[in-house]
């Protein structure tokens, strides 16, 4: 982590500058800093700025939200210097939701991606092990999608494999 003295509103107006197109809103909410809205394509860079730029050294939440029409993707972040949490949050769309790990970034993050891609099905592309935590291997269903549908035990069943 480089880390720099910067306030929260010089990172603030050199994110707004540096990340036109990727960030899309900035908003506010008692008990965070900001809570920034961002293009999944930029998640990456960002995370990458906010680590090496904002302090924001440590990753205490990746979470998915399954809203029918679309999924969204919460991060919350931490930085001692700023002594604050930021969220920062993404949606993707129903169909084949996927966006980029930010394992890399944040090792923590890793359980938590995995955590999120088990129960609602989010993949994070470049994950180092992205498999499942809670779900048995061989389970089919991602059991927090509102599109889960209750099922008869024997269709839930993993089979056990015969080696």
């Amino acid at each position: 982590m480089k880390g720099t003295s910067l306030t929260w509103d010089q990172l603030l107006a050199n994110l707004k500058a540096g990340f036109q197109v990727g960030l899309i809103e900035v908003g506010s909410r008692p008990g965070v800093l900001a809570i920034l809205k961002v293009r999944p394509e930029s998640i990456v860079e960002i995370s990458t700025y906010l680590r090496d730029q904002g302090t924001f050294a440590h990753c205490s939440l990746v979470a998915g939200v399954d809203w029918n029409d679309r999924f969204e993707v919460l991060y919350h972040l931490w930085s001692d210097a700023l002594k604050g949490y930021l969220e920062m949050t993404l949606e993707l769309p129903p169909e084949e939701p996927h966006v980029a790990s930010v394992a890399g970034i944040w090792p923590g993050a890793s359980w938590h991606e995995r955590e999120t891609w088990d129960l609602l099905g989010i993949r994070f592309d470049g994950h180092p092990d992205l498999r499942r935590v809670l779900m048995p291997e061989g389970y089919r269903f991602h059991p927090l999608r509102k599109s889960f549908e209750l099922r008869e035990p024997e269709e839930l069943e993993v089979k056990a494999r015969h080696v």
